[in-house]
């Protein structure tokens, strides 16, 4: 046993970069876990000016000194932020609002509905089931009323929060974009002489890492405004706050698109019962599903590296357990960091006995 464990060690963290690595690895996630939640503007910060910097290099290329481009991309971020904040949230409020208001006159026509079943469908559907269909439903719909409540009496701290977010976190952008060369050369310092294989792993990372990002987000925004573009032509109720569900729901591949489509489904139904334009609008969100997995996808994540189906649905599962919604939004670029991780490191192969 210990002859198998020392011919693994042997064979895979022989080479002293490989252990430095594996130490800078264990030491960033171990700090992520433990003070994530204290360091969370300076993360939030770092993403959004990750996300900037290919602007801002692009400003740079085409003969525009760094100071301006600095300038420039923050004042375009500022304004998007106030465009976020003063238009959307109103929205998206007065929508979310507004359905609260109408969600019992909703579930009282489903219910009729449901009421309805045994006698259409007798040898499918019995009165006691779909009794215990509403029963259920209505527990649900307490345990979220109760939820709700909760959060309203809980909600000055995370109004405190988000004030904290938004003075830290664009101050702490500016000068992640300003200060980027500095800071990097400080880190730098800090780390072995000798980092070949860490240069060619952070080289790989910061190229996919930054493709997916900005990828996503550039997918998040057109399915969103699409769709809203969509379903307000259509005239389907609470267009904006469905738009984001649909343009949310990317960050979760497979999954996301299944899940979004209950709730546009069902106000559909709601709003026009089994017509015309319950069909033209599910043909239209159809339309727009697969544009976005057979077009967009494959033109914004063409230089990313290819995983595994099955390797993409771990990553969720486990990111997201960890680190919640962000964990979820970062899972594949964090099962990328492995992969080229597990591609770069440097191993001996064992040694072949001779033939007799």
């Amino acid at each position: 046993m210990f002859k198998v464990l020392r011919d693994w060690m042997q064979r895979y963290f022989s080479d002293e970069e490989a252990v430095v690595l594996a130490v800078l690895l264990f030491l960033a996630f171990t700090a992520i876990l433990t003070l994530g939640g204290m360091l969370a503007p300076v993360l939030a910060g770092l993403v959004l000016a990750f996300l900037m910097q290919g602007l801002v290099n692009a400003l740079e290329r085409m003969k525009v000194p760094s100071g301006v481009a600095v300038g420039l991309v923050f004042a375009l971020f500022m304004g998007a932020l106030a465009v976020f904040l003063l238009v959307l949230v109103p929205l998206l409020w007065h929508q979310l609002i507004t359905l609260f208001n109408e969600l019992p006159g909703m579930l009282g026509k489903w219910q009729s509905l449901l009421l309805l079943l045994p006698e259409r469908y007798p040898h499918l559907v019995s009165d006691e089931q779909v009794l215990r269909a509403i029963e259920s439903v209505r527990g649900e719909i307490g345990k979220f009323g109760q939820w709700a409540l909760t959060f309203s009496l809980s909600s000055l701290p995370l109004l405190v929060n988000a004030m904290i977010y938004l003075v830290l976190v664009p101050i702490l952008v500016f000068f992640f974009l300003k200060d980027r060369e500095m800071i990097a050369r400080w880190v730098s310092g800090y780390l072995p002489r000798e980092r070949t294989l860490l240069t060619r792993v952070g080289d790989e990372m910061n190229r996919q890492i930054a493709n997916y990002i900005r990828g996503k987000g550039i997918e998040i925004l057109i399915c969103g405004i699409a769709t809203y573009i969509a379903f307000i032509s259509l005239g389907l109720n609470y267009a904006a706050l469905l738009a984001l569900l649909v343009g949310l729901s990317v960050v979760v591949p497979y999954v996301g698109a299944v899940v979004v489509t209950v709730p546009v489904t069902l106000i559909a139904l709601f709003q026009w019962g089994w017509g015309d334009q319950f069909i033209y609008l599910m043909a239209v969100y159809a339309i727009i599903q697969a544009l976005d997995g057979n077009v967009l996808v494959p033109l914004l994540f063409s230089e990313a590296v290819s995983l595994h189906p099955v390797a993409i649905i771990c990553a969720v599962l486990l990111f997201g357990g960890l680190f919640g919604f962000w964990g979820i939004f970062f899972a594949i670029p964090l099962a990328t960091l492995f992969k080229a991780v597990l591609d770069a490191w440097p191993r001996q192969e064992p040694a072949v006995a001779p033939l007799l």
